[in-house]
């Protein structure tokens, strides 16, 4: 069965998705406030918008409704701070997911 990865979210094109799991604990080392975010965050995706230079990390619900973002000026930025939030992350391209 494929799982559905979108292409964009919020109009912006998605670039890298990493899954949230019991294996990618939050590290606790930042703070959203978004009601029951450690619960609900399933999903990161870092993204662009066709006129905008910089990059975008969304947080996920598992159905893939935009939660919260950061802002990045490069896409390794965006990793970086997902990887400062999260243990044992893995992005992938979209192009190689299911």
């Amino acid at each position: 069965m494929a799982i559905f990865v979108p292409s964009t979210l919020d109009g912006a094109s998605v670039e890298l998705l990493a899954g949230v799991g019991e294996a990618q604990r939050a590290t606790r080392r930042t703070r959203h406030s978004v009601n029951g975010f450690e619960e609900r965050a399933a999903n990161l995706a870092i993204v662009r918008y066709s006129d905008d230079p910089g990059y975008y990390l969304f947080y996920c619900s598992v159905d893939w409704e935009v939660l919260t973002d950061t802002y990045h000026a490069a896409a390794q930025e965006a990793v970086n701070q997902a990887n400062y939030e999260f243990d044992n992350l893995h992005f992938l391209p979209r192009a190689e997911q299911p």
